[in-house]
This record gives structure tokens, sequence and C-alpha cells, in this order.
């Protein structure tokens, strides 16, 4: 197995070319293994621990909050799924070629991402303006529920477990990966734009080195093949009968009230106006 490849340019010099393609393999085997542990876990120790510390819900509920509750914007909605879309399309023109599916794929490609490019830098401008922005970032009381978490699934004392925010330390934890491989991605995708015909930029081979270009094609191929592991265990989670009130409230925008009350805490987001 090898995790990158190597190559000889005009002066006899060893470069860096590209990710090695093992390392797509092993990111899809990797999502599939995640998905059956998780399932195991899911079937065997989520229940006894649901069983050991029931309780909670609609009974100390606070005053004010609505029967449907807003968690997605429409526009938050619609960015959502013109990234998943150019997502999928970008991971099937990626790598169907390289596992022996073969067809004209690089103009859907780019363009593909350059409506990903578009899209990010929408949902930055949107996100840091117009919506809760500290919401999906970790902070220090995402990890003090995490420590309590951890400590109840080892069968110790870890205290009450507190309910989380809008968004759980697992979606923070993803959005960042989200976040980094797609800085990756999308950074390195613009710069290779000069090395195929396009209607954006001029085609220039010679705007960089060799080993410039090599590292380059490295961080674009690290990003997307992190991307096929994430997008795997996306999935997953988006069907399960446990998060589809998830999937439900990213394409309809709202959550009940019992919903809301069963996994958030209404101090950590408070839905009333106040």
């Amino acid at each position: 197995m090898e995790l990158f490849q190597w190559g000889t340019d005009p002066w006899g010099q060893e470069v860096l070319i590209r990710v090695s393609w093992d390392l797509l393999y092993i990111s899809f085997w990797a999502g599939v293994a995640f998905i059956v542990f998780h399932l195991i876990y899911a079937a065997v120790w989520v229940p006894k621990l649901a069983k050991e510390h029931a309780g909670g819900g609609a009974a100390s509920a606070p005053a004010g909050i609505p029967e449907k509750i807003e968690r997605h914007t429409l526009s938050a909605r619609l960015f959502h799924w013109v990234m998943a879309v150019s997502m999928l399309v970008l991971i099937v023109t990626g790598f169907f070629p390289i596992i022996g599916i073969q067809f004209a794929w690089v103009t859907i490609h780019w363009i593909a991402g350059v409506v990903l490019t578009i899209s990010i830098i929408y949902h930055i401008v949107h996100a840091t303006f117009f919506l809760d922005f500290w919401s999906i970032w970790i902070l220090p009381a995402d990890m003090a529920e995490a420590a309590a978490r951890v400590k109840r699934q080892l069968g110790q004392d870890g205290g009450q477990v507190q309910k989380h925010g809008k968004y759980p330390l697992d979606h923070k934890l993803y959005h960042t990966a989200v976040m980094l491989a797609g800085f990756a991605v999308i950074a390195t995708g613009l710069v290779m734009l000069f090395r195929i015909e396009n209607s954006l930029v001029a085609r220039n081979a010679y705007l960089l080195a060799d080993e410039t270009w090599g590292l380059m094609y490295t961080l674009h191929g690290l990003g997307a093949v992190l991307f096929v592991m994430l997008t795997l265990t996306h999935i997953y989670f988006a069907i399960r009968p446990d998060k589809i009130w998830l999937t439900k409230a990213m394409i309809f925008g709202s959550v009940g009230r019992e919903e809301y009350l069963d996994h958030h805490d209404p101090e950590r987001w408070d839905v009333t106006g106040k």
C-alpha cells in the first residue's frame, strides 16, 4: 500500500505527483467500518444507556416554546442541497473513472467545483452576518458535555449530562472536518483550473513548478478521498430512523416542540425570542 505517488521531472529529480488511490479504498472501507460499528453500538449499547438514564423531556419545559421551531431557514436549506448535489457530482466525476467507469468527466467536474465554491462563499457570508455564527463551533460547554457522556458510557458517574444547544458536538466535529477538507479541495481546485481548458481562465501549465503542482494535486486528493468517508457517514445518519427528524428539518425547515425538548437545552438554544 502506498500513500503517495512520485515521479521524475525533466531534470531527473523525484517529485510528488499526487496521492495514491489506495487511499480512496481505505476511505471507503473506513466509512463502511464506521457504519457497521455504529449499527452495533446503536443496537446494543444505546438502549442500555437509555434505560439506565431514562427521564427528562417536556415536563420541565419553560413557557413560550412554540409548537414548531425553525431549525433551518429556506436560504440555509437551499445552500445545503446545492452543496450536496455539487459534492456528489464531484465525487462521481472524480472517482468513477479511477475505478474503471470511463466517461467525459472533466468539464462536468470543474463546473460542479465552481458551483460548490460559489455556494461555500455564499454560506460564509450568510452564516457570519445573518445566522447565529457561534452555534456551529466547538465551545467549552460542548467539551464538558462530551466528558460527562463519555464517563456515563464507561459506567462512571459523570453527573447529569446536559442536553446540547442547536448543534451537538458530533455535528460540530463533522462540520469542522467538512470545512477543512472543503477548503483544501476548493483552494487547490481553483488553481488546477489553469491545467485544463475551460471558459474561466486561460490554460497555463507552467504557472507553477512541477513540485508545486504535485503538492496541489496531493492536497486536492487528500481532501477528496476524505469526502468519500464523510459522505458515506453523512448519508447513513441522514436515513437512520432516530435521526430522520433532522433530515426532515433540512427539507421542511422546522422541528416539533417534543423533538426540541427531547434533544435540546432551552437555555443553550433559546427559541422563545426573548
